[in-house]
């Protein structure tokens, strides 16, 4: 993959393979039942429910018997020189205990803030959410969800937690620093000035104040993020001209006609002249799976 082609840049593997093998497992046992209209939602669908977030997914106890029942279990199993997340993986992991799973809140929180509630829609994807508990966890973990977002979960759905419910079609999980190194980096531009622009790059975009992943400025910086390595590229190329990423601005396109479309617009100020040199991408933000409409190219203020 050129640094200028869209595509997955996942440290794990490409978006479309991330689906786990089907099984017969039932529904999740405590459903939301306000959430059926998310649940159906499809293409041509309202764009302002879609969510293309970034954060990292947690489990939470629903209730006091859950939380009993997982205690029992893991007191039954060998837990001997184990973390307390290293013990809750290994019992979710086994098939057996895959109930307990189902019984569980699936968090998504994003700066330290629960966000959502995720709710698969389909049942097989349980495992993406046990595979996202990892084991030994890290503050560079990232967890992506693309979704649909339905009403505000009732009080009782997950023990007084009331935030959106986000019925999910895709959730993929990856470490910063692995998926800094899985970008392509061109090859005038040497590694050791590469890396840090990417992820200065990458940083800027999560910690956006308020980036939610459902506008649809925050959903085209996000696919942006995860799945366009050209603004990496751009980005160790300012910096090696001696100019500094001044602003990332995103407005809507003149051309949408019908289709959602957003201009993602890269400031680049040079440190010695102040000189601000501009370059832009086009993303298509209509649906629930955003895509690239025209390539990074330079922009000029009209």
């Amino acid at each position: 993959m050129t640094s200028d082609s869209p595509g997955p840049v996942s440290p794990k593997e490409p978006l479309a393979a991330t689906r786990s093998p089907a099984n017969t497992d039932p529904s999740p046992h405590q459903p939301c039942p306000a959430c059926a209209s998310a649940a159906g939602a499809g293409p041509g669908g309202d764009p302002s429910r879609y969510i293309y977030a970034l954060g990292q997914v947690q489990p939470r106890y629903p209730s006091l018997s859950a939380e009993k029942e997982i205690a029992q279990v893991i007191g039954r199993a060998e837990t001997a020189k184990l973390t307390d997340r290293q013990v809750i993986h290994q019992v979710l992991a086994r098939r057996q205990n895959r109930y307990l799973a189902r019984q569980l809140c699936w968090v998504l929180a994003i700066q330290g803030l629960d966000t959502y509630l995720l709710q698969p829609r389909d049942p097989a994807d349980l495992d993406l959410l046990i595979e996202a508990l990892r084991p030994e966890p890290s503050p560079q973990d990232q967890d992506v969800v693309v979704g649909v977002r339905g009403p505000i979960a009732p009080p009782e759905m997950c023990n007084g937690l009331m935030v959106p419910v986000v019925i999910f079609d895709q959730l993929y999980s990856f470490d910063r620093d692995a998926f800094i190194k899985s970008i392509s980096r061109p090859d005038t531009i040497p590694e050791e000035r590469f890396r840090p622009a990417a992820a200065a790059m990458f940083d800027r975009i999560i910690q956006m104040t308020g980036n939610v992943g459902a506008a649809d400025e925050q959903r085209a910086l996000n696919y942006l993020a995860v799945r366009y390595p050209a603004i990496y590229a751009r980005t160790a190329e300012a910096f090696s001209q001696e100019a500094s990423l001044s602003a990332v601005n995103v407005r809507g396109s003149q051309l949408g006609g019908l289709r959602r479309i957003v201009e993602v617009i890269l400031s680049y100020t040079n440190r010695k002249t102040d000189v601000t040199e501009k370059f832009f991408v086009r993303v298509d933000v209509t649906e629930e799976f955003p895509f690239l409409v025209t390539k990074l190219t330079p922009y000029f203020d009209r």
